[in-house]
């Protein structure tokens, strides 16, 4: 038996099966640039050879930087030379995640800012340090998806915030930095996207309890408001990506026990942040079109990173998510909204 279709078997019989369904069956999408590519244990070293190029000199700020994809992503860029900008929550983390790059690539340029997207104080905090800094790449990769459930101080629910108002209210906020320097935003999406349409009755799902649909909302909301809001932008650019599955923080959120069973058999059959967030690198180097993403080429879970063509939402729903996604930001610049 051939190590795909074996691959394939165990697939089957995965708890991650359902979304592998959810999305295959749902998500309609045409490759707009290679051909399908069905090789899972691709070349990495060649794939980085022929689609990134030295980053010295680019200053990019990256959201979530210390675990997961994340982690690999700030490694890969560290290794091409790139300026970062660690935005993080977790301060002992993001120290320890700059000794460890700074271990590795001692000529690194390295800085440290604390940002709690939950917190739209330390958010305003965050955005007025960084309107400071030269940055020419923004990565919008933090997310939330099983936590408890609270109401941030805005009156938005936190995975909402943390996933959607804030990265939005990020980029509107830095847009005119951007624009300056020619900047690009990166938007790390995901398959959950389809769970479930808006709704404009309940923008942030605070109603609802399933963490797939208030978790799939709040990244449907801001990679629609975000494809709008850069459709007829000339001198910034956006690129939409997503990894696939891959075993991180966010997908570890199963019962404790049916985790143990699961989590090898997730190693072997899907691929590694290292390989996953190949497609967030890709989103660095590449801009996306109007209703395009970078994904894993084959079943949106293995293989290179490829274009493609979204039809998961209607031109009216994601003109609509961005009108409510304006409100919302306009509402969110004033300290006492």
């Amino acid at each position: 038996m051939s190590l795909f279709k074996a691959r394939i078997l165990l697939y089957h019989k995965s708890a991650a099966c359902q979304v592998f369904l959810q999305t295959f069956v749902k998500i309609r999408t045409i490759d707009t640039r290679a051909p399908p590519c069905y090789n899972i244990g691709m070349n990495t070293k060649r794939w980085l050879s022929q689609h990134t190029h030295d980053l010295t000199g680019v200053h990019v700020a990256v959201t979530g930087p210390t675990g997961g994809l994340g982690l690999a992503l700030c490694r890969y860029l560290a290794g091409l030379h790139a300026s970062l900008i660690l935005l993080d929550r977790n301060a002992e983390k993001s120290a320890a995640l700059q000794q460890q790059l700074l271990a590795q690539f001692p000529q690194l340029q390295l800085r440290r800012i604390p940002l709690d997207l939950a917190d739209m104080a330390s958010v305003r905090a965050a955005c007025a340090e960084l309107k400071t800094q030269p940055i020419d790449i923004l990565i919008h990769n933090a997310g939330a998806y099983s936590i408890p459930r609270t109401r941030c101080d805005t009156g938005l629910d936190n995975v909402f915030q943390i996933n959607c108002a804030a990265p939005y209210y990020l980029t509107r906020e830095l847009l005119p930095l951007l624009r300056e320097r020619g900047g690009h935003v990166v938007m790390v999406s995901s398959i959950a996207h389809n769970y479930a349409p808006t709704d404009p009755a309940d923008p942030d799902f605070s109603t609802r309890r399933p963490a797939r649909l208030v978790y799939g909302n709040a990244k449907r909301r801001l990679m629609f408001a975000l494809q709008e809001l850069f459709a007829a932008e000339t001198k910034a650019t956006l690129a939409v990506a997503h990894p696939g599955i891959t075993l991180t923080n966010i997908t570890a959120h199963y019962p404790k026990f049916v985790f143990a069973v699961i989590k090898n058999p997730m190693k072997w059959i899907f691929m590694s942040p290292q390989h996953a967030c190949l497609s967030l690198l890709c989103g660095v180097f590449e801009k996306t079109g109007y209703h395009e993403w970078i994904g894993p080429r084959l079943f949106h879970i293995w293989g290179a990173p490829a274009h493609r063509k979204l039809g998961t939402c209607t031109p009216a729903e994601s003109t609509a998510i961005a009108a409510q996604m304006d409100a919302l930001y306009q509402a969110m610049k004033t300290p006492d909204a």
